[in-house]
């Protein structure tokens, strides 16, 4: 495997990669001419590992041969819960449903085990109501339950799959593989959209931590497993049983090799790279008998793969022998040239057999029969793809399955979800993916008779050691009280320490009443999930040096430090591992915490009961310039407490130069960022530069002045003496915005409304010449009441339905109000923590 890879890494672009520096140990290789062209007889070969079942043949022949073009059709879309209804399933025979990383029943924050039961039942009882004329075909319901079932109030969360890359124990993913699927199909619920196999090479990507490693044969190693613990061994009475889930492959092919590790973006490599590299997981996936396979957004040197009929087709389906059917993701279709969310042809006869219209179907459903009715997708493709898709029903016993309420693990779910076993199984996997990078004069293993304080803004928090994906798709405005039954790191500590005698207290700010012998300092990245994740080098919180402040305080006071660095990726961290005494890589734990305290931690008569077991699955970066230089810690590299060499001071040369502003930010401290304008205009539509305190419109209409909010003059007040002035953010270059409004999305603003007597403010967006979308939100804002600041956010769905072109965003930001307004505004970004969501107008 090691001679296929580097041979295609030696192909590849004139650029460095990561998998050049770990495997070849040199910056890249030789150039190639860019090329989409497959050769498939050129990839491996997969082993279908079911044999041909004449009954089940005849079972797909004989229900087909029952449903009317409409209903084969239904059977090709996926909706979403948020904008689909039991009655629509049952108007429309639609295959699927899934729940986003934001859909809950009825449209709640979270959602308990019950709520989700009920919402499967509901679904369920539609798609088999009988109706005359019509076959009963039960509905797939699926769902990421990518760290355990981690849309479910109460489950068990493993760790990221980052972190399970470095325990390096393929019957360990096996292991949380079928206790994810139990707790998923507890709550009704039949398709998990996992494993994860790509192969990610540029970190930046925000996706990384959803990767089990940059090394393709690690990733190899750990499909089959996941696909098996997910849906069960082939040839067992487990597989596909009652207690396993239908799994999904994803994300076909190469979204861990994209540009500049841009979420969506393009993988421009060669073909020996893409087959070698990011397709190592799939033989052994399809070898498991894995049921279904997700298809990218990523694009291969230019062609989306949700439209690229050689590796849908030629590869995976005839060269691999995948005999599952393929699932788009979200609206990806809407991608292709000449498609639409609701409008793609190209797609289906490429390959692709169900696509996941969230909020799209309706549109989807109609075109796709009027185009099947006139020929444009063949009678056979429909066919083909609606028998994929029953073979797996009928595979995954759904139609003897019964209602959810009938089902002995749903109707046992409370010693499923969250079970003291899988909470062991989680609790074993933190251990094992604890990765220590130093430990110098010997400080661990920690002593727990000892006084130990406990500090960092993560030392207390589940939702900061989860990350994204973890209750919504970002992992953001939860507490820990949200997870019931889960440990903090923090807590963890303080139970053993008390246990054995000693004392342990969790104190953020790292202050103390009395010096404690050491400090275990657990800090790390904020949650985040997808493109809102992608980061232009490997600076951690650039401009924001609290957490490395913390640590050389508590040194300069004498105390030893330990730092718990909790990411879903490596970062460029030289100035924190040097100031620390010991740096563990703590990755994404998820909720059992108690896990890093069982390795940190001797036990109460001395022994060391859990040593450090992990090693890097993703290499060290020795400077944030990716590619740059050779990494600061291999591949593999991992110390064990019998390791007693001293680790020497690390270069403290980022190699980044200038200030760093996060993506998607475009006021900051109520100033423009880096790259962008900000403007008064007045309603004559002359406009003044607003990157001062103080500024006004030549009509006197609009006028600026500074405000203190967190510190001085951190915030803008804007004041209308007359109605028409607008302000207005305007980009240097034009900015394509449609992959985050796909999402769920929002501009966000933190604003104070100090007046608004006529209640007709709007936020808009423009792009161009006679082309804007404006959203009205004066009538929710004078809701907020005076004085107080508030995040704002508008879907910028908004902006797309009021008229604006996302992929040409040449003023992400512009605001107006009428006469006698004032408003206070400190930031302007994108994101998804919000105190007050505008609705689209209907």
């Amino acid at each position: 495997m090691e001679r296929a890879v580097l041979a295609s890494v030696r192909r590849l672009r004139c650029a460095p990669t990561v998998l050049a520096v770990v495997l070849a140990g040199v910056l890249g290789g030789s150039c190639w001419a860019a090329s989409a062209t497959v050769h498939p007889d050129q990839w491996p070969r997969a082993t279908w590992p079911l044999p041909s079942d004449a009954a089940l043949e005849q079972r797909v022949a004989a229900l087909m041969a029952k449903m009317s073009v409409e209903e084969k059709v239904g059977q090709l879309i996926q909706a979403d819960i948020l904008s689909v209804t039991p009655d629509d399933v049952r108007h429309y025979h639609l295959g699927a449903i899934l729940a986003g990383g934001n859909s809950k029943p009825k449209g709640a924050l979270t959602a308990t085990v019950a709520q989700w039961q009920a919402l499967s039942e509901s679904f369920y009882r539609a798609a088999m109501e009988p109706q005359p004329g019509h076959a009963a075909i039960p509905l797939l319901f699926g769902i990421d339950a990518v760290h355990g079932h981690n849309n479910a109030v109460g489950a068990t969360l493993f760790p990221q799959n980052s972190a399970l890359g470095a325990t390096n124990d393929p019957e360990l993913i096996r292991q949380i593989g079928a206790a994810t699927a139990a707790e998923v199909r507890a709550t009704g619920i039949n398709w998990s959209f996992a494993p994860t196999l790509a192969v990610p090479q540029d970190v930046r990507w925000g996706r990384s931590y959803e990767g089990y490693s940059q090394d393709p044969r690690r990733v190899a190693e750990y499909a089959g497993a996941m696909v098996e613990g997910l849906q069960g061994k082939v040839g067992t009475p487990q597989f596909l049983d009652g207690e396993h889930v239908v799994a999904s492959a994803k994300h076909f092919l190469g979204d861990g090799g994209t540009v500049n590790g841009k979420d969506q973006g393009d993988a421009q490599i060669s073909e020996a790279a893409l087959r070698d590299v990011h397709a190592a997981g799939y033989p052994p996936a399809i070898d498991a008998g894995v049921q279904t396979v997700m298809a990218s957004f990523s694009s291969w040197n230019g062609q989306k793969m949700h439209g690229n009929h050689a590796l849908l087709t030629d590869v995976l389906k005839q060269r691999m022998d995948f005999q599952g059917f393929v699932v788009g993701d979200w609206n990806a279709h809407g991608q292709i040239a000449g498609c639409s969310n609701d409008d793609c042809p190209a797609s289906f006869n490429a390959g692709m057999d169900m696509l996941m219209a969230p909020d799209s179907w309706r549109g989807l459903y109609e075109h796709t029969l009027a185009e099947v009715n006139a020929g444009t997708i063949p009678m056979s493709r429909l066919d083909d793809a609606v028998a994929r898709i029953l073979r797996v029903k009928f595979r995954a016993g759904l139609f003897e399955a019964g209602a959810p309420s009938t089902q002995p693990i749903v109707r046992h779910a409370g010693d499923v979800v969250g079970s003291p076993a899988h909470r062991a199984i989680a609790r074993r996997a933190v251990r094992e993916s604890l990765v220590l990078l130093k430990n110098n004069h010997g400080v661990l293993p920690l002593d727990p008779r000892k006084h130990i304080l406990v500090a960092g803004d993560s030392a207390d928090s589940v939702p900061r050691q989860s990350g994204g994906w973890t209750l919504n798709w970002q992992g953001t405005g939860l507490k820990s009280s949200d997870f019931p039954g889960a440990q903090t790191i923090g807590a963890g500590i303080v139970e053993q320490v008390t246990a054995a005698g000693g004392h342990a207290e969790i104190e953020a700010e790292g202050h103390y009443t009395r010096k404690p012998d050491v400090a275990v300092v657990v800090f790390g990245e904020d949650p985040y999930a997808e493109f809102q994740g992608d980061l232009p080098n490997l600076l951690y919180r650039p401009g924001d040096d609290h957490d490395l402040a913390l640590i050389r305080r508590l040194r300069a006071e004498g105390i030893p430090v330990v730092a718990v660095f909790l990411s879903g990726r490596p970062l460029w961290m030289n100035r924190e591992i040097n100031a620390a005494d010991a740096f563990v890589a703590g990755w994404l734990p998820g909720s059992e915490g108690g896990g890093v305290a069982d390795v940190l931690l001797r036990t109460r008569d001395g022994r060391v009961a859990n040593d450090f077991h992990g090693t890097l699955a993703y290499a060290w970066p020795s400077t944030a310039v990716v590619g740059q230089g050779r990494p600061q810690f291999a591949l593999g590299y991992g110390l064990r407490y019998t390791d007693h060499a001293s680790l020497p001071p690390l270069p403290e040369n980022s190699g980044i130069h200038g200030e760093q502003i996060p993506v998607g930010n475009y006021l900051e401290r109520g100033k423009p960022v880096h790259g962008y304008v900000f403007t008064l205009v007045g309603a004559q539509g002359h406009g003044v530069p607003a990157d001062v305190s103080r500024a006004s419109t030549p009509d006197g209409g609009l006028s600026m002045s500074g405000l203190d909010f967190k510190a001085q003059e951190d915030a803008r007040q804007f004041s209308w003496r007359d109605a028409g002035g607008e302000l207005a953010v305007n980009a240097h270059a034009p900015l394509d915005l449609d992959r985050e409004t796909n999402g769920d999305v929002l501009l966000v603003t933190t604003l104070r409304v100090d007046a608004l007597p006529a209640q007709d403010a709007w936020i808009g967006m423009g792009c161009g010449t006679g082309c804007q979308g404006r959203v009205a939100v004066g009538k929710q804002l004078a809701t907020l009441g005076v004085g107080s600041w508030v995040r704002v956010g508008v879907p910028l769905k908004c902006f797309r339905a009021a008229g604006a072109d996302m992929h040409r965003i040449e003023q992400p930001f512009t605001l107006g109000a009428g006469k006698g307004s004032t408003l206070a505004i400190a930031r302007v970004a994108l994101g998804t923590e919000t105190d007050q969501v505008i609705e689209c107008a209907k």
